[in-house]
């Protein structure tokens, strides 16, 4: 059986962190790929771990997954897209200092 999920993956400081955005895993590396199979390993254990526990099927229809054709199938975006969104300027202000 093989499942799909959708991967974004970005940079903290030195490390690349990869995460799966439908089951809410992540994990990291010291570069993309590390990164990526690090998540596929995380996601790999998640899963066990949810299915000993009897949970499995649960989160999974929870994150909106379907079964068919022995695939575990992730629910279809409608709109991913990256926003800008200005603050009013007391928020902006806030947010300038505690990075001081």
């Amino acid at each position: 059986m093989e499942i799909q999920f959708t991967t974004r993956i970005f940079k903290e400081g030195r490390t690349y962190v990869a995460h799966a955005i439908e089951l809410d895993v992540s994990s990291c590396g010291g570069s993309n790929e590390i990164a990526f199979e690090h998540l596929k390993e995380a996601i790999r254990l998640f899963l066990k771990e949810a299915a000993k526990m009897g949970t499995q099927q649960q989160i999974l229809q929870d994150a909106g997954y379907s079964t068919r054709n022995r695939r575990i199938c992730k629910p279809k975006f409608v709109s991913l897209q990256s926003v800008t969104l200005p603050l009013p300027p007391a928020h902006a202000k806030s947010l300038v200092r505690s990075r001081a």
